[in-house]
């Protein structure tokens, strides 16, 4: 066998010579999502990941299944009949709507847009994990503000920014399922620099009722420095689909779109997302029975001696009184019997569990299930 000698002027493979990463890519830890399966366990309720308990709307899934027949052509690259939707329903101007690959996508955007080496990114300690990934992803310096009880806290956040500051992430309904009022935010606001911007996270809007609460659409309107971000992943059951959109100035939106893919929005989701706007009675109903059984599942955890956190979103938070070693018991032993719930490891919550509000039979196997343990370990 004759070797085979490099043609002159190229250079032969160096096994020792790998691609280098860029620096602070490798200190980015990788998102885990909700736990979806279980070991020997043939099904599943999973309560991870705070996903529809009443899936997603026939009129949506009809819609996504009608798309299969264009699955040749490309996309409206602008989504201009989604934003017309969403602009519909909300009362806001379709120019100045961005539709994303999920709401990630956008948060990941706004990073790369508006901040990068020696910029600081601040956000509240208990905050969406991927606010701080997204710095990272950037270069920038993720800065975190304490909370207080499980919620935002205005005056430490303001008190964290500096003059490195280029964005602050709110999520509101936070991550805790807490929130904060109109009032609150409005002053998080008024107290940032004006070249600093606002995004304000409500992917859990649609499952707020208290009169307080704005979704930040007032503050879009009002400012040139602020965009509201929302999801179809959660009371809109297309979590499969990664649907997402925002809303803000015209001045961002202009940076978003020029940064985005051209068809970051596949076709099948854009007429599921449609239709899903359309079918009013079917988010009713979700938010009706969110609106019942969480409630309902706060009672039991409390009854068991634990610690709910009081929450307005489709989730508790809840806290074990006996620690980190008594939250991860219980989560195993739920996981074999096919209960899946959220460590919330990743925030640090070691003591804690956060449960999705799920169907009916989902919350009294799961009520069931924690009674037996914690009646036989406490």
């Amino acid at each position: 066998m004759v070797d085979q000698i490099p043609a002159e002027g190229s250079i032969a493979p160096d096994a020792k010579v790998v691609p280098r990463p860029r620096p602070g890519v490798m200190d980015i830890a990788p998102y885990v999502g909700g736990r979806a399966s279980a070991p020997n366990v043939d099904r599943v309720m999973k309560l991870s990941a705070n996903e529809s308990p009443l899936g997603a709307s026939p009129m949506a899934v009809q819609a996504y299944g009608q798309a299969g027949d264009g699955l040749n052509r490309y996309p409206d690259g602008a989504a201009k009949d989604l934003r017309q939707a969403i602009a519909g329903v909300h009362g806001i101007n379709p120019d100045q709507i961005v539709c994303g690959d999920g709401s990630d996508e956008l948060l990941h955007l706004l990073a790369l847009g508006f901040a990068g080496p020696g910029d600081e990114v601040l956000s509240t300690e208990f905050g969406f994990v991927v606010y701080p990934m997204v710095a990272k992803s950037v270069g920038a310096t993720p800065v975190q503000a304490r909370e207080k009880d499980f919620t935002v806290d205005v005056d430490a956040l303001l008190a964290q920014v500096t003059d490195k500051t280029r964005i602050v992430f709110v999520a509101n309904p936070n991550s805790t399922g807490t929130y904060i009022p109109w009032a609150e935010l409005s002053r998080l606001h008024d107290g940032l620099p004006g070249d600093v911007l606002l995004v304000i996270d409500s992917a859990y809007a649609e499952f707020v009722e208290t009169a307080d609460y704005s979704a930040g659409e007032a503050l879009v309107v009002a400012s040139s420095n602020t965009i509201m971000t929302r999801t179809f992943s959660k009371a809109y059951g297309l979590a499969a689909l990664r649907l997402g959109w925002c809303y803000g100035p015209t001045g961002v939106v202009d940076v978003l779109n020029r940064l985005r893919g051209p068809f970051n929005v596949t076709a099948p989701a854009q007429a599921a997302g449609i239709a899903a706007l359309g079918d009013v009675d079917f988010l009713m109903a979700v938010q009706d029975h969110v609106a019942s059984w969480r409630p309902w599942l706060t009672r039991e955890l409390t009854r068991l001696g634990l610690q709910p956190i009081p929450s307005v979103t489709n989730f508790v938070l809840v806290r074990f009184p006996g620690g980190a070693s008594s939250a991860a018991a219980t989560n195993a032993h739920l996981a074999a019997q096919g209960i899946l719930v959220r460590d919330m490891d990743a925030y640090g919550l070691t003591d804690c569990l956060r449960i999705t509000v799920g169907t009916e039979e989902e919350m009294r196997a799961l009520i069931a299930s924690m009674e037996d343990h914690l009646g036989t370990t406490s």
